[in-house]
C-alpha cells in the first residue's frame, strides 16, 4: 500500500480513526491486532504498534488488562457555561464555574498556606513566595466529577479577615466577588483564557479517563480595578464537556 510522504504509521492510524467515526469500529470493539494491522496494510510491527500508540494518545481507544484494545465509547460533549458577569447574592464556588441555572451540582474545598510559586506570583503582581492561600476543589453534578480547580488568593488581600479561609467563616463557600465584597473591596473585572493540555495522573484519577488525555484548562483572574485578588486554574474534560460563553453587550 503507497503512504506517499506521510509516515506510515500516521497513515495507519488516519484509516482505523476513521473507521472509527464512520462506526465500521463502533465502542467496545476490539481494535485490529498488531499482526492484524501488519498483514493488511502490510506494514512492520514497529509501524502497527504506533499507529495503535497515536490512537491511544488521541482518547479514541483504551487498552484492558490481559483483553485487548478496544475503542472507546465517547459520550455527546455536554456543555459547561461561563460569563464574564459575576454578581453578589446566592453565588457559591459551583455556580461560579457553572453559570447554566438548570444545572444543579455540589462541591468540596480544602484550603491550605503556601508560598506562591513564580507563574501564580506573576498573576497576582505579587513576589514569588509570598504568602497565598491555595484552595483546591473538585465540582461534582450528581455522582459524576466535572471539573476541578485551584484557586490563590494573596494574603497580602485576605490575611486577617473573616474571608481568609474560602470554605470557612460568615461567608464560606461563597462566591469571589461576594467575599471581597464582604472586605470592601468590590470586584469589577475577570479575565479568562482557554487551552489544553494532556490530563496529568492526579487529574485523571480524580476526573475519570486516562493521563494523557485531553483536558481544557481555563486560567482566571479575578480583580478590582488593577488589583488581582484570586487567581485559578479550572481543569474540564476535553472528551466530555464544551466551554460556553456569555457574554453581556455593552
Amino acid at each position: 500500500m503507497p503512504f506517499g510522504e506521510q509516515p506510515a504509521y500516521l497513515k495507519v492510524a488516519e484509516d482505523l480513526r476513521q473507521q472509527i467515526a464512520d462506526g465500521r469500529l463502533p465502542p467496545h470493539t476490539r481494535l485490529p491486532s498488531q499482526a492484524s494491522i501488519r498483514a493488511q496494510y502490510g506494514v512492520s510491527d514497529t509501524v502497527a504498534l504506533e499507529a495503535r500508540k497515536v490512537l491511544m494518545a488521541e482518547g479514541l481507544v483504551e487498552g484492558r488488562s490481559g483483553s485487548g484494545t478496544y475503542v472507546r465509547e465517547r459520550p455527546a460533549p455536554r456543555r459547561i457555561s461561563r460569563s464574564g458577569y459575576r454578581t453578589i447574592g446566592e453565588c457559591s464556588p459551583f455556580r461560579q464555574e457553572q453559570t447554566d441555572e438548570r444545572v444543579r451540582g455540589t462541591w468540596e474545598g480544602k484550603s491550605e498556606q503556601i508560598t506562591a510559586p513564580d507563574a501564580v506570583a506573576g498573576r497576582l503582581g505579587i513576589a514569588t513566595g509570598d504568602p497565598v492561600m491555595c484552595t483546591r476543589y473538585v465540582f461534582r453534578t450528581g455522582n459524576e466529577p466535572v471539573m476541578m480547580s485551584t484557586s490563590w488568593e494573596p494574603l497580602s488581600v485576605t490575611g486577617r479577615t473573616p474571608v481568609m479561609l474560602p470554605e470557612e467563616g460568615p461567608l464560606g463557600g461563597r462566591g469571589v466577588v461576594e467575599r471581597m465584597a464582604a472586605i470592601d473591596i468590590q470586584v469589577d473585572n475577570v479575565a479568562e483564557e482557554v487551552g489544553a493540555r494532556p490530563a496529568l495522573a492526579a487529574e485523571a484519577r480524580v476526573l475519570g479517563g486516562l493521563a494523557g488525555h485531553a483536558v481544557l484548562v481555563i486560567t482566571r483572574t479575578y480583580r478590582a480595578g488593577g488589583l488581582p485578588v484570586e487567581t485559578a486554574d479550572v481543569v474540564v474534560p476535553a472528551d466530555r464537556f464544551r466551554i460556553a460563553y456569555h457574554l453581556p453587550v455593552r
